[in-house]
C-alpha cells in the first residue's frame, strides 16, 4: 500500500521540539512506520527563491494529513494578517485534507488573540485534542492516525463491541436479564418479537453471538457479571458540597453491573443530590415530582456515556455532581466529522458501538435520530435553565449541566430590588434580556436599566453579551464566588 503523506504545521520557534518529537515517532514506531511516510517540517526543506505561502500550500496539497500544534504565539502575519499557522490551516480544509488539530494546555486565556481566535475556529470544525508535553501529545496523534487508518481500511481490527468476549460462554450470561429486556422493549412499543425468546435466540437476533459465543456488546448488556470481564466498564458517581472538586468527598459510589444497571443507578445517584418538587395529585393518580434538571436529561446525559465510550480505554465513566453543575466524563471522544458544536445543530447518529447502542435504543433509552443533544438543550431552555455545554477534555469527552443556583436563599442575601427580580425570573424563562425588554418588564426608564443591569453583572448574576446596541443579558452558569457551597 502507498504510505499517507504528513504535513506538521505549528509556530516554529514555540514548538519546534513537539514538532521533531512527532516526526521522529512517526518514523521509528513499528506500527506507524509501515504506514505513514514523507513527513514535512518546514525547516527540512533547503533555502530557496520561492515564497513561504506557496511553499506551504503547495505542501499542504501534496499530503494526505494536516497535523497542526497550537500553543500560545500566533506567529509572523502576511501582509493580511494571516500566519502560515492558519493559511496552512485554511488550505488543508479547502483541499479537503484529513485535519488533526492538538491544543497546548488548557488555559486557552493565556494565548495570543489571534491564536485563541484560531483555536476556537479549528473546534468549530473539527476534534481538538489537547496535551500537556511531549509524552501526551505523542499518545494523542497516536490515537488520532489509528483511527484515521482504520476509517481508510489501512488498519483492519474487529470493532470493540462486535469482538468474542475472551474466557466468556453462554453460562455468563444472565437469562433473566433478557426476559426483562424483552419485556421492557415490548412495553415501549420499540420491539415485537415474533421468532424465538429463548436467550441464545435473542442474542442471534441482536448480533450479540460470535461463532455460537458471546460478543463484548452481549457480555455489557446481558452478563451475570460483566465486571469480571471488563473491569473498566464502571460508572464512579462523586458529589461535592460546592463548585471545586476538592476533598473531603461529601459522597462518592463506583457502580459495577450491566449497563442497564450502570445507567439506573447514575442517574438515581444524581436525583439523590440535585433538587426536586413534589406537586399536587390534580392532574392523576400519582403525585409528579419534578427535579431541577429534568430526568430525561441526565439520563440521556449518563446513556450517552456508556454507549459512546471508547471501552478499549481503561478509564471509567465519571459522574459528577456539584452546587452548580453535573459532569459527566466518558473515556473517548467525537467520531470524525462531529463536533462539540455540530452537537447544538440537528445531525445523524453515529454510534461508536452499534451493537451496544441498539438494544439501549429498544428500551428507550437511546434514539436513533440525533436528536439526543438537541433534546437536552431544549429541555433545559424549558426548565429554565443553561444549554448544556459540550467540550474534549484531553482524552475525556465531558457534558455540563447547569442546576439552578440561584436558589430563594442565593437570591435573598443578594440585596435585589422588585425591579431586579422580575428581571432574573424573566431570563430563567426566556434565556436572555435586552435593556429595552428590562425597561417594559421593569416598568423603568432607559438610564436606571443601564445601572441596575450593571449591578447584576457586578453581583455575578448576569452575563453582558454583545455591543452596543445589538447587547444582551443572560444568567451566569455558576457562582462568581469560591467559597459558597450553597447546594
Amino acid at each position: 500500500m502507498n504510505k499517507k503523506r504528513v504535513f506538521i504545521s505549528s509556530v516554529q520557534k514555540e514548538l519546534a521540539e513537539e514538532r521533531r518529537a512527532i516526526k521522529n515517532f512517526f518514523i521509528h514506531d513499528p506500527l506507524l512506520s509501515r504506514f505513514i511516510g514523507d513527513i514535512f517540517l518546514f525547516e527540512d526543506i533547503p533555502a530557496c527563491d520561492r515564497k513561504p505561502d506557496d511553499i506551504y500550500t503547495t505542501e499542504v496539497e501534496q499530503r494526505d494529513i494536516y497535523l497542526a500544534i497550537l500553543g500560545n504565539k500566533y506567529g509572523w502575519k502576511n501582509a493580511d494578517g494571516k500566519s502560515p499557522t492558519e493559511l496552512e490551516f485554511d488550505h488543508a480544509t479547502k483541499t479537503n485534507r484529513e485535519r488533526l488539530v492538538y491544543v497546548k494546555g488548557d488555559d486557552d486565556a493565556g494565548r495570543e488573540t489571534e491564536m485563541a481566535a484560531l483555536v476556537r475556529k479549528a473546534g468549530r470544525q473539527v476534534t481538538r485534542r489537547r496535551f500537556m508535553d511531549i509524552p501526551s501529545l505523542i499518545r494523542e496523534v497516536y490515537a488520532s492516525l489509528v483511527e484515521y487508518l482504520e476509517r481508510q481500511g489501512a488498519l483492519r481490527t474487529t470493532p470493540f463491541d462486535d469482538t468474542i468476549c475472551t474466557g466468556a460462554t453462554l453460562r455468563d450470561i444472565d437469562d433473566k436479564q433478557i426476559a426483562t429486556f424483552l419485556e421492557t422493549a415490548e412495553a415501549k412499543g420499540r420491539l415485537s418479537l415474533k421468532g424465538s425468546r429463548a436467550p441464545k435466540a435473542v442474542l442471534q437476533n441482536f448480533q450479540l453471538l460470535r461463532d455460537g459465543r458471546p460478543t463484548n456488546a452481549a457480555m455489557l448488556l446481558f452478563g451475570k457479571e460483566p465486571a469480571r470481564f471488563f473491569n473498566n466498564a464502571q460508572v464512579h458517581c462523586f458529589y461535592f458540597q460546592g463548585t471545586e472538586k476538592h476533598k473531603p468527598i461529601a459522597s462518592q459510589q463506583p457502580y459495577e453491573g450491566t449497563l442497564f444497571e450502570l445507567i439506573g443507578q447514575a442517574v438515581d445517584f444524581v436525583l439523590g443530590k440535585i433538587d426536586r418538587r413534589v406537586g399536587t395529585r390534580a392532574a392523576g393518580l400519582q403525585t409528579p415530582v419534578e427535579y431541577e434538571i429534568p430526568r430525561l436529561v441526565i439520563t440521556e446525559a449518563v446513556v450517552n456515556a456508556v454507549t459512546h465510550r471508547n471501552y478499549r480505554s481503561t478509564g471509567f465513566v465519571q459522574v459528577l455532581v456539584y452546587s452548580n453543575r453535573v459532569e459527566v466524563w466518558n473515556p473517548g471522544e467525537l467520531p470524525s466529522g462531529l463536533t462539540p458544536e455540530l452537537l447544538r445543530e440537528p445531525h445523524g447518529p453515529i454510534p461508536r458501538n452499534p451493537l451496544i447502542a441498539e438494544p439501549l435504543f429498544r428500551v428507550q433509552y437511546a434514539e436513533k435520530a440525533g436528536t439526543g443533544t438537541t433534546d437536552m438543550i431544549a429541555d433545559c431552555l424549558s426548565a429554565g435553565l443553561p444549554e448544556p455545554d459540550f467540550r474534549q477534555q484531553g482524552p475525556h469527552f465531558v457534558v455540563t449541566l447547569w442546576r439552578e443556583w440561584l436558589t430563594d436563599k442565593v437570591m435573598a442575601g443578594l440585596g435585589l430590588n422588585e425591579r431586579q427580580m422580575k428581571a432574573v425570573a424573566y431570563v430563567k424563562v426566556n434565556g436572555r434580556i435586552t435593556n429595552r425588554e428590562y425597561q417594559k418588564v421593569a416598568d423603568t426608564s432607559r438610564p436606571t436599566a443601564i445601572r441596575e443591569l450593571a449591578e447584576l453583572v457586578d453581583k455575578g448574576i448576569f452575563i453582558r453579551l454583545g455591543a452596543a446596541r445589538g447587547a444582551y443579558y443572560i444568567i451566569a452558569k455558576k457562582q462568581l464566588k469560591k467559597d459558597s457551597n450553597e447546594s
